[in-house]
């Protein structure tokens, strides 16, 4: 479970309840300052998980791992740019890639906004609760706790058998992913495409473009390496990618 910009103890305590009630273990939190995690009252015999969370710096930083990012939103009005599946369907998708060998990660944005669209480019596709509709309601939303919980009953309630999805394993990792992105992003700086198409280069879109790539892990590599050289031959200097080179 990822939750990114929840800065109340009490909503991460609760998502660590439900987290330890249905047997997940791994919580990673992304703020921009620390979060008290001792305050989080609401986490009854949640404390093995809360003592384990770990404060990211960024989205990118807690996913840099995983194979598949699913993000989580209560749609309403806004405009999405990934594919949103309902929750039952969603989550026999994360439970093949698991099945598969992969890694999946699931973000929970700040219950007043949400996850924003740059927030949602890191992610692979897409998650929503269908609510009942009321008259006069804009949109209907859970608080994160609840949200968690639903996420994570479906996660574990069904007992059919789950089709094993066989190329999770060789799915890209979101970091290197992410380091694919980076390395675009300065091939658009160097040769000036923005400043000729301002309206579709900016990292999040580009990162999307990648995710829609569909890289798998061994040609990672090689795109990495095709692109690194295409920097060199423009010239470049010693830039922030110097640090993302392959071992």
């Amino acid at each position: 479970m990822v939750l990114v910009r929840a800065p109340n103890p009490s909503n991460i305590g609760a998502v660590a309840r439900a987290m330890y009630d249905f047997g997940f273990g791994q919580l990673r939190v992304v703020n921009a300052y620390a979060v008290p995690f001792e305050t989080a009252k609401s986490a009854v015999d949640a404390g093995e998980v809360l003592a384990n969370a770990v404060a990211c710096g960024s989205v990118a930083e807690a996913v840099a791992d995983c194979t598949m990012v699913v993000g989580t939103t209560a749609v309403g009005e806004r405009e999405l740019l990934h594919d949103v599946l309902p929750v039952v369907e969603a989550t026999k998708k994360m439970l093949a890639a698991v099945s598969g060998g992969g890694r999946v990660a699931l973000l929970f944005g700040s219950e007043k906004t949400g996850l924003s669209n740059e927030e949602l480019s890191h992610c692979n596709f897409l998650l929503t609760i269908p609510m009942y509709e009321r008259e006069g309601v804009r949109h209907a939303s859970m608080n994160l706790g609840q949200a968690v919980a639903v996420c994570l009953h479906e996660l574990v309630r069904d007992d059919e058998l789950v089709e094993h999805d066989a190329k999770a394993a060789d799915a890209v990792s979101a970091g290197e992913a992410e380091r694919v992105t980076e390395l675009l992003d300065e091939i658009l700086d160097k040769v000036e495409y923005r400043r000729h198409h301002p309206a579709n280069s900016d990292v999040a879109t580009l990162r999307r473009l990648v995710m829609r790539m569909g890289i798998e892990k061994g040609d990672a590599a090689i795109w990495l390496g095709i692109l690194r050289q295409v920097l060199w031959k423009l010239g470049r200097g010693s830039g922030k990618t110097e640090k993302n080179q392959i071992e």
